[in-house]
């Protein structure tokens, strides 16, 4: 396979700053919305703060890859002498959570870094400086990828069927 030069867009998250004001949820959910900024649903925002209110403890967690199936292990992290799950901390849209899913479709989300923005809202709008956007390049090996699109289908397919969501495709085609 060969090598190319690839854009890498990361949001490096210090924890240690976030006090658990959500705005990052909020500017997320209303950018989200259709039409954009029509409304307000944290739980279909591509980002989520982890809260443990008695441990004074805040994660911003953002959406990552779709997984079709739940991992095989539950480790537990110590963290500050706090103990963790492995859920706590993982970016995956998987069966077993509910986390990252569109509210009414329920078809995985994933952080698109706020497409066609200058940087990502959540950054723009951190009060605390907890999240920091970086560009970079690197080199990587051309795959094949399964994409967004891909994903959703599949999701479809498991719920529905491929008879009724070909059906489906096939009256909207006609639509078009």
């Amino acid at each position: 396979m060969a090598k190319i030069k690839k854009k890498i867009k990361t949001i490096k998250i210090d924890a240690d700053k976030c006090n658990g004001c959500r705005t990052c949820e909020v500017v997320c959910a209303a950018f989200h919305s259709q039409p954009k900024y029509s409304s307000i649903n944290p739980a279909a925002s591509r980002i989520h703060v982890i809260t443990r209110r008695l441990d004074d403890i805040w994660l911003p967690v953002f959406a990552g890859e779709y997984s079709p199936a739940e991992c095989m292990g539950r480790d537990k992290y110590v963290i500050d002498g706090k103990e963790y799950d492995e859920c706590s901390f993982c970016r995956a849209t998987c069966p077993s959570r509910d986390m990252f899913k569109d509210p009414d479709s329920g078809l995985p989300l994933k952080c698109d870094m706020c497409e066609g923005e200058e940087r990502p809202l959540c950054v723009q709008w951190c009060l605390n400086d907890v999240l920091t956007y970086e560009e970079r390049e690197e080199e990587v090996e051309e795959g094949i990828q399964i994409e967004e699109m891909d994903a959703g289908l599949a999701l479809l397919i498991d719920r529905y069927g491929l008879e009724k969501v070909g059906t489906a495709l096939a009256r909207m085609s006609h639509k078009a």
